[in-house]
C-alpha cells in the first residue's frame, strides 16, 4: 500500500497492530476445537460400537444355547410322556420302557448342561466399560476449560 506521498508503508509501523502469521485466529482456534471435539465423539462412537458387539456376540451365542435347551426339554417332556404311557401299558414287560425313559433322562442331561453353558456366556455380556470411562474423563475435561 502507498501513502499519498507515494511511499509505501508497512502496517505495523502505522500504528495498527496486525495479526503475526504463526499466531491462530480466534476463528481458526473454535474451527480447531470443533473439528477435534468431532473427531473425539467419533472415536468415542466407534470404541463402544467394539465393546458392544463382543458383548452382543456373547449375549447372541447364550440365547441360542438357551433357544436349543428349551427345544430339547419339550422333546423330553414328549419322550417322558411317551415313556411313561409306554411303561404303565407293558408292565410286564419293563425292557422297551426303560429304554425310552433312558432316552428321556439323557435329553434331560443335555438340556441342563446347555443351559449351564448359555449361563456362562451371559455372564459375559458387560457394559462398555472403557467408553464409558473415556466420555467421563472427556466430560471432566472439558468442564475444566
Amino acid at each position: 500500500m502507498s501513502t499519498p506521498t507515494g511511499q509505501g508503508t508497512p502496517a505495523s509501523s502505522r500504528g495498527g497492530a496486525a495479526p503475526a502469521l504463526d499466531e491462530p485466529t480466534i476463528g481458526r482456534l473454535v474451527a480447531d476445537t470443533s473439528r477435534h471435539l468431532s473427531t473425539l465423539i467419533r472415536a468415542e462412537i466407534a470404541l463402544a460400537k467394539a465393546e458392544l458387539k463382543i458383548s452382543v456376540t456373547a449375549g447372541g451365542i447364550g440365547l441360542a444355547l438357551l433357544a436349543v435347551a428349551g427345544f430339547l426339554a419339550v422333546l423330553a417332556i414328549i419322550l417322558g410322556s411317551f415313556a411313561a404311557a409306554y411303561f404303565l401299558a407293558k408292565i410286564p414287560h419293563l425292557d422297551i420302557a426303560w429304554g425310552l425313559l433312558i432316552v428321556f433322562g439323557v435329553y434331560l442331561l443335555t438340556a441342563g448342561l446347555l443351559v449351564l453353558l448359555a449361563v456362562r456366556r451371559f455372564k459375559k455380556v458387560k457394559a462398555p466399560t472403557q467408553t464409558i470411562e473415556t466420555t467421563k474423563e472427556t466430560v471432566a475435561t472439558l468442564r475444566h476449560r
